[in-house]
């Protein structure tokens, strides 16, 4: 198995942050019995890969928990704040003249662009749970505009509200001298326009528990800070839910820590307690940028569920939070394989340490499938082109010779495995894909590899075979073997990379192989492409 997820020790990071939250929950006496882990989500934009990256990450933070002290309940909440004013139209939507119309309104006052829900928040909201529930994640759905109206914050709305010049003095030298003229902590949502304002307070009445501010047509105008009339801002939101629920843990990205340390101050202003706070790297587009919600960039989930298993973007999330990580289509093959990896890791790990600290007891809550996939995704990417076909019943054709075993009842993961490789190769390899001719002495290597394979003897196993076409390289000249391995994938499979050749080898098989080169060095795999 992979350690690109484990942390100091080899102890896998949610290990480590769980025992960070034992150590809060012990700190405290020990008494609470109920720990409370929150995920937060801004609907302001269809939700992306991250959103969905942090419900997971704290998930398997949860289960470490679970197995660190079984004794304490646990709760995930994934909160959506969405009663958040939408500053700006996302261009991954349809219908944005009418959704422009509503710029400054909670998102669940907007009306969904989509047709479907009654808000654009709503719209938003289905989706992400829909994604949870997909993956079978355990969380309980909390939304912003439910809680604040149904006077679940009053409490700590009405602290924030006697507490409201310390909270704004922690906020005010992190802001613009013009933005430090009107601000508040305390949003109040216009009456009349049912748009969130940023405006001065004129007022503060701690007794009646009300503000008074000027309404976008200029009159004076006084709201109570409960019941869903007023909004927090964003940060003393965050800070105002932590203290109102007793959150014990919750993570954000790197682009959030000075929010994190306002915030937990602020907490403390309302007579509560920072959660523990880890902080890991942002996903990256294919060009190195920032996933956002409202540019639509990079991988979306029903993209990465078009051309792999739920599991491998689960072994995505897992890997090394703390690194930030390029999120682009050409991670999903060595993501899979790095899945099927550790599944086979964990059959060798029975009634050992190493079980617990595997990726897939983490991905699969404790209870990982049993199944002996014998060929890998990227191997599958190879046969699919060796092969040249689409069709699923061919290649497992190939399959069930390799691995008379398998089949696609009694192997789902491979049966899966299959379709979502026809589908990626079709639609990135394909593409790509560029043979050249062999040089002279490239030529002569491969001449003499037919001669070899038609030497072997029937039944010849994958190790055989690679130490033939090892012996190939070194007397041919190859002084870098690397260098004789890349030429056989350009020549053969018209990309740079490629898969253990003595094991496709076995897979395809040999006279197909000895097929395949002959193609190659009579041109034929040039003009077909």
């Amino acid at each position: 198995m992979s350690d690109a997820g484990s942390g100091t020790g080899g102890e896998a990071w949610p290990f480590q942050e769980a025992r960070k939250l034992l150590a809060r929950v012990e700190a405290r006496g020990g008494a609470k019995r109920e720990v409370l882990l929150e995920t937060g989500y801004g609907p302001s934009g269809l939700p992306h890969i991250g959103t969905f990256g942090e419900v997971q990450r704290t998930s398997m933070v949860r289960q470490a928990f679970r197995d660190l002290a079984p004794h304490i309940a646990t709760r995930l909440i994934a909160f959506s704040d969405d009663m958040d004013g939408l500053r700006k139209v996302p261009g991954n939507i349809p219908n944005q003249e009418m959704v422009a119309k509503h710029l400054g309104k909670p998102l669940t006052s907007i009306p969904d662009p989509f047709g479907k829900f009654e808000s654009f928040g709503h719209h938003n909201n289905a989706m992400l749970r829909s994604f949870l529930d997909g993956f079978g994640i355990e969380y309980e759905f909390r939304s912003a505009t439910e809680q604040y109206k149904r006077g679940v914050f009053d409490a700590t709305l009405r602290k924030v509200l006697a507490n409201h010049d310390a909270v704004r003095d922690i906020v005010l030298p992190t802001l613009g001298d013009e933005r430090k003229a009107t601000y508040s902590p305390i949003l109040p949502i216009s009456p009349k326009t049912g748009r969130v304002l940023q405006v001065p307070l004129e007022e503060l009445r701690v007794e009646a528990g009300t503000v008074v501010f000027r309404d976008e047509d200029g009159t004076l105008t006084e709201v109570p800070v409960t019941g869903g009339h007023v909004k927090m801002q964003w940060k003393c939101d965050w800070a105002m839910r932590w203290a109102a629920f007793g959150i014990d843990f919750e993570m954000s990205g790197k682009d959030l820590i000075d929010s994190v340390k306002l915030s937990s101050r602020i907490v403390k202003v309302l007579g509560g307690e920072p959660p523990v706070t880890p902080i890991v790297e942002l996903f990256l587009d294919e060009n190195g940028e920032k996933i956002s919600k409202s540019r639509g960039n990079g991988l979306t989930i029903e993209q990465w569920l078009t051309y792999a298993s739920p599991e491998s973007l689960g072994m995505f999330m897992f890997h090394a939070p703390q690194r930030a990580k390029r999120l682009y289509f050409d991670v999903i093959p060595k993501t899979v394989d790095e899945y099927l990896a550790s599944l086979a890791a964990y059959r060798t790990q029975a009634n050992t340490p190493a079980r617990k600290q595997n990726p897939v007891w983490f991905i699969h809550a404790g209870a990982p499938p049993v199944e002996d996939v014998p060929v890998g995704f990227g191997m599958l990417l190879n046969l699919v082109a060796a092969a040249n076909t689409d069709d699923p019943k061919v290649l497992w054709g190939f399959v069930s010779r390799y691995a008379p075993h398998a089949n696609a009842k009694d192997n789902p993961i491979l049966a899966r495995m299959v379709e979502y490789a026809v589908a990626y190769y079709r639609d990135f390899v394909l593409p790509e894909r560029q043979h050249r001719a062999p040089t002279d002495q490239e030529r002569t290597a491969l001449e003499e590899l037919v001669a070899k394979l038609e030497k072997l003897p029937p039944g010849a196993d994958a190790e055989a075979i690679q130490n033939e076409v090892y012996e190939v390289g070194k007397t041919n000249g190859f002084a870098n073997l690397r260098d004789w391995f890349k030429a056989m994938y350009e020549v053969l499979f018209g990309q740079a990379q490629g898969p253990r050749m003595g094991s496709f080898i076995a897979l395809y098989g040999v006279p197909e192989t000895i097929a395949l080169i002959r193609r190659a060095l009579a041109g034929e795999l040039l003009r077909a492409a």
